[in-house]
């Protein structure tokens, strides 16, 4: 039975590293978006990067550096053929950038949408929040649109350039990401809706939602 057990917990740990550099792969070459591995979780569950008092364990880069961040199938494919349990991140700015909020405030917020029939774009869920993919934009953009709001709660993040997301399946010290809406196809690039569509009813949201102590994805 033991032999078994290993031979079961080997094959799900192949098929983990499969899936993150399959997820890597969509994502660049695909979707155009680009990539790069994270630092990753040790054996203890902790971060790998050298600071103790990391806020985002596992899910954010270290070397390579942000900048790293590529679309070149061939530089993908060693990164995770050397690190291949690395988190996937995206580089945010060039491509898509995202918002993300509390995770029970997501959940509210696309039922509104639905009833709306306003149109989200991929929306991705960690243990903790819902991260809404979206068109670029630019941070002064970004601040016209927030100066029309009465008050813009902390709990509500912001990922344009210069950021990053993490896309499934990668995991983080609470647990692994997923699709809540997936992009409509892994050959094409997604859809993303404007900014501007969705900020309004985003902010209304976190307003109820309470602010994490900590940037836990």
């Amino acid at each position: 039975m033991r032999g078994v057990s290993t031979l079961v917990s080997k094959v799900g740990r192949l098929r983990s590293r499969a899936r993150l550099r399959g997820a890597a792969r969509i994502a660049s070459q695909g979707w155009g978006w680009p990539v790069l591995p994270g630092v990753g979780l040790g054996a203890d569950g902790g971060c790998r990067c050298p600071r103790p008092d990391c806020l985002i364990p596992g899910v954010h880069p270290h070397d390579p550096k942000l900048l790293a961040a590529t679309t070149d199938d061939r530089m993908i494919q060693w990164w995770w053929s050397r690190r291949p349990q690395a988190p996937v991140l995206v580089a945010t700015g060039g491509k898509v950038c995202a918002l993300s909020l509390p995770a029970e405030a997501g959940a509210r917020v696309l039922d509104y949408f639905d009833a709306l029939h306003v149109r989200t774009g991929p929306v991705i869920a960690t243990p903790t929040r819902y991260v809404l993919l979206v068109a670029p934009y630019s941070f002064p953009e970004l601040a016209e649109l927030l100066e029309t709001q009465e008050w813009v709660p902390t709990s509500l993040r912001y990922h344009g350039p210069g950021g990053f997301v993490v896309l499934p399946p990668s995991r983080t010290a609470s647990g692994a990401l997923r699709w809540v809406r997936r992009p409509a196809s892994s050959q094409r690039r997604p859809w993303l809706p404007a900014v501007g569509d969705l900020v309004e009813a985003l902010v209304a949201a976190s307003v109820a939602a309470p602010d994490g102590a900590t940037l836990a994805p």
